[in-house]
């Protein structure tokens, strides 16, 4: 693994004013569901990724501190940037000791580079700024390279694995939801997922696709105004409400059948179908999706690029880049999908078009003799309300 020299804990340049309640959590997905604005957000979580630092970024917190280092350098991830970026304090790699040095809901403040519980220094790490993490992130892009590799590994064990699935479908459950012949929407609640089913709405609205909430991405659907058909995923990420509303529910198991999502399910009274199969939840939904007839696959908030492969932090995303390929031409990207299907008249044209319709109108009119008519009941019409107007004042 490539990782950068490590940086010296010294306290930093800048100032920073900065105080707040404590939120604690190890995950960062579950950290912000609780946490509020003006809280101090505490993780541990190596390789901020995109999606994380969106989704902490949008709580409006007073600081992030990290345990861990934000960019290790094995790759050039995305978080730490899009949390400076913000004018969110960062104080990064404060030591694994700070997940326990200090209760939920302490007063927390960042004295340089020092954090402070309560008035006393509890840790010391290196506050960031933007010449900093754009200067990691230099040295990161070497560290690709070595990723690569590893990443092409990966997907030789899980094609080895799992080629019976990506091949001939063994091993795909039965579901109740028909997409034989039709459009199928994947959701996962990843990358600009928000401004893709913004641009969908047309879409949906004309197509009516089969409608499936990737864990998290079916909460998605419900914020946008959408009920999901399907949700599928290892229920880690997705809430009651959104499990609850009707659709069916697939829970993805390990391999060897262990879903340790299922009694979560269970207990609401669900009756889930259970698919065992390796990589990641998005990928089990396109599989199903494309097992079960789907003639077009849109997927909105999906990984595409390595980096955004490598972003995830996990080897299973390699499963991620097999299942584009056995999918081939039937799997679009939503940024496409709205890049085609966005209209290209713009409002000049629209009121061009209608002044000449009236032009038009006109002429016809004039060329029949029934304008002049027509303006004397206009005329007639107006002199009606004028003189009503008139009686109201008088």
């Amino acid at each position: 693994m490539h990782l950068l020299p490590a940086r010296n804990h010294r306290p930093d340049t800048t100032s920073w004013d900065v105080s707040g309640p404590a939120r604690v959590d190890r995950r960062t997905k579950n950290l912000t569901k609780r946490l509020r604005p003006g809280d101090v957000a505490v993780i541990d979580h190596t390789d901020l990724d995109k999606v994380s630092a969106e989704a902490l970024v949008e709580r409006r917190p007073a600081a992030v501190v990290n345990a861990s280092p934000s960019i290790s350098g094995r790759y050039p991830n995305l978080g730490p940037e899009i949390i400076v970026a913000a004018g969110v304090p960062l104080l990064d790699g404060v030591g694994p000791d700070v997940m326990t040095a200090f209760d939920e809901g302490t007063l927390l403040a960042i004295d340089g580079a020092n954090l402070l519980a309560d008035g006393r220094v509890v840790a010391t790490g290196v506050l960031e700024t933007s010449e900093m993490v754009q200067e990691a992130m230099t040295e990161a892009r070497a560290g690709l390279a070595v990723q690569l590799e590893a990443f092409a590994a990966n997907t030789m064990e899980y094609l080895r694995e799992e080629r019976d699935l990506l091949l001939d479908g063994v091993g795909v459950p039965d579901i109740r939801t028909d997409m034989d012949g039709r459009h199928v929407l994947v959701v996962v609640r990843g990358y600009e997922y928000k401004q893709d089913l913004q641009t969908l709405r047309h879409y949906i609205r004309e197509y009516r696709p089969v409608l499936i909430g990737v864990d998290g991405g079916a909460d998605a659907l419900l914020d946008d105004g959408h009920t999901p058909d399907l949700i599928v995923g290892d229920m880690d990420s997705v809430s009651d409400r959104a499990l609850c509303c009707g659709a069916e529910v697939v829970v993805h198991a390990y391999r060897d059948g262990r879903a340790p999502g299922l009694p979560r399910v269970e207990a609401l009274g669900l009756h889930p179908v259970v698919f065992p199969a390796m990589g990641t939840s998005e990928d089990v939904a396109m599989l199903l999706a494309d097992d079960k007839g789907a003639r077009l696959i849109v997927a909105v908030g999906t990984h595409a690029t390595l980096v955004e492969f490598l972003d995830k932090g996990r080897s299973g995303m390699a499963s991620t880049f097999l299942t584009r390929l056995r999918l081939g031409g039937k799997l679009v990207d939503a940024k496409g999908v709205s890049r085609l299907y966005r209209t290209r008249i713009s409002g000049a044209w629209l009121v061009t078009l209608l002044v000449a319709a009236l032009c038009a109108l006109g002429v016809a009119l004039w060329s029949t003799g029934s304008l002049p008519v027509l303006l004397e009941i206009l005329g007639a019409k107006w002199d009606d309300l004028w003189s009503t107007i008139s009686g109201v004042f008088t």
